[in-house]
């Protein structure tokens, strides 16, 4: 599993693993788009900076996105006008408008080759009864200045594509499916999956919205451009790096890699998608993590222009690639909480059959999925910290729009790093404190992770090691204790003490990807217990 972009770039610069204590200026944990496009905008500075990155730089959230680069979040305007004021979405709305230009200019005076292009984007309803949401969104666009248009179910581009559908003899359409050979498959096969998607295929968006000159791009070309400028310019990425604890010292920032290694530095910036840190700053009491799923179909043309979002649930989303002297669809969507314990074997499945009902000749190719971080009140977290902290930054809860959001949140950031103000601070302020208005979400939310903290005692049945499927991971009862069991394809038996290491969670299976997954705050491991994505920086026993 390897998502298009980061396959896209097969010999990139390695850098070396932290060996050594340093002394910085500032110091940057986390080598995404965040880190990365900080020490970008800080490399001309007289600060000697640094970035330290667990894994390889880009290869998390940031490799594995949709790669969209947009003010358009979905049906998020009215919200934030109903919740936070018409000035407040106005200012949302500029500063992601401005971030699609802040990144088409880096590209151009750099001269990055990683396929950026200008696309309209567009967010779509196949429900009659939500074409009022889809106007209403539009009218409030309007009243404070921003640009969009409402469009017509029949003018979207994307029903070019037909899937293909016949007449049963009682004159009822009935749906089914080509597969790459062009043989028909019945539709009476894969019922589970037919009546997850009756609803969803074929696509017939019914109404949407229209935003002009937003854009789309390889994210990891663009990040690993900017990694290689920035180290050209003197500021150290080390890689395979895993930062274990932060400690405030005197006004002095003491960061400690697993390795043994610290790192002193006047000023922190915290870009690991989650924060590593609990307290102070008390993320995990304002987010939750998603798991969202991709794939890359291969075909012989462009299907369609422009970028699509479901504004409903599942989500949809689809976009066309480059892909060598070919086309690739991406289909995304299906999200689900992180942890959540439902069956998700069919994740990408659902998707290949999107994708074969706008075109059925494709050939699939990529399969990826990435965890993003959404706040309570879906607005993004940047700036401060914690107020209890000076000089220590952060970015994080970017509710799956981490492309113009990044670049938003590195302006913000070394602006305060060099002590100026950015015009955009309050909009994200990290450190607010305001009532969440969205109490119905924020209620589900404290009771998943109650739920989870407690560990509560539940029913598992009895049964032997031996009785465990193959490529199967349960929860099970021995001698009074749970133990986390999962059986390899060669009946080898791996077992872990399936409690998060962050904050004592009790984890669930993913028979999608094998991992043991947290449902409180999206730390997972993989089978053999090894920290896959945090906020947890330990392994499990």
């Amino acid at each position: 599993m390897k998502s298009y972009w980061i396959d896209s770039i097969k010999n990139k610069e390695e850098y070396f693993k932290l060996n050594s204590d340093l002394n910085v200026d500032v110091c940057i944990i986390g080598g995404g788009l965040v880190g990365i496009s900080t020490a970008y905008k800080l490399r001309k500075e007289k600060l000697k900076t640094i970035v330290l990155e667990k894994g390889n730089i880009g290869k998390s959230t940031s490799g594995n996105s949709t790669a969209k680069i947009t003010s358009q979040h979905g049906l998020i305007y009215k919200y934030l006008v109903d919740s936070k004021g018409k000035d407040f979405a106005q200012n949302y709305y500029k500063a992601n408008e401005e971030a699609i230009e802040n990144i088409n200019n880096i590209i151009k005076e750099e001269n990055i080759e990683c396929d950026f292009e200008y696309q309209p984007a567009y967010v779509f309803t196949q429900k009659v009864q939500d074409v009022e949401k889809i106007k209403d969104e539009v009218k409030t666009i309007k009243d404070f200045g921003g640009e969009a248009e409402f469009i017509e179910g029949s003018d979207f581009e994307i029903l070019k594509s037909k899937s293909v559908d016949t007449v049963d003899n009682n004159n009822k359409k009935l749906n089914i499916t080509v597969d790459n050979s062009l043989n028909i498959t019945s539709a009476n096969e894969s019922n589970i999956i037919k009546e997850k998607l009756k609803n969803i295929i074929p696509l017939k968006p019914v109404a949407g919205i229209k935003f002009e000159k937003q854009a789309q791009f390889n994210p990891y070309k663009y990040l690993i451009s900017l990694a290689n400028i920035c180290n050209s310019a003197g500021v150290n990425i080390f890689e395979h790096t895993k930062v274990i604890d932060v400690k405030l010292n005197d006004g002095t920032y003491e960061i400690l890699a697993e390795s043994g290694y610290i790192v002193k530095a006047k000023q922190i910036v915290i870009a690991t998608k989650y924060p590593i840190i609990n307290i102070p700053g008390f993320y995990f009491m304002k987010m939750y993590q998603s798991i969202s799923y991709a794939i890359g179909w291969e075909t012989d043309k462009k299907l369609f222009n422009g970028m699509y979002i479901s504004s409903e649930k599942p989500t949809i989303s689809l976009r066309m690639a480059k892909y060598k002297d070919k086309n690739l669809l991406v289909v995304a969507g299906f999200d689900n909480r992180t942890g959540e314990n439902i069956d998700l074997s069919d994740s990408y499945k659902y998707l290949e059959e999107i994708a074969k009902s706008i075109y059925p000749k494709g050939n699939f190719k990529y399969c990826w999925n990435t965890e993003d971080c959404i706040t309570l009140d879906k607005i993004p977290y940047i700036g401060k910290f914690s107020e209890l902290w000076d000089n220590a930054y952060v970015a994080t809860g970017f509710n799956k729009w981490g492309m113009t959001t990044s670049n938003i949140a590195s302006g913000i950031i070394s602006d305060m790093v060099l002590g100026r103000k950015n015009k955009y601070e309050e909009i994200f302020k990290s450190t607010r404190l305001e009532p969440i208005k969205n109490i119905k979400e924020v209620t589900n939310m404290i009771k998943e992770s109650i739920d989870g903290l407690i560990i509560k005692k539940i029913k598992i049945p009895d049964e032997a090691i031996n009785q465990i499927q193959k490529g199967e991971g349960k929860i099970v009862e021995i001698n009074g204790d749970k133990v986390g069991i999962y059986k390899d394809a060669n009946n080898k038996i791996y077992s872990i003490n399936p409690v998060c290491k962050h904050l004592g969670c009790e984890l669930t299976w993913n028979n999608l990807d094998k991992t043991w997954d947290c449902p409180c705050h999206g730390s997972r491991y993989d089978y053999k217990g090894h920290l896959v994505y945090g906020p947890s920086v330990k392994n499990l026993e």
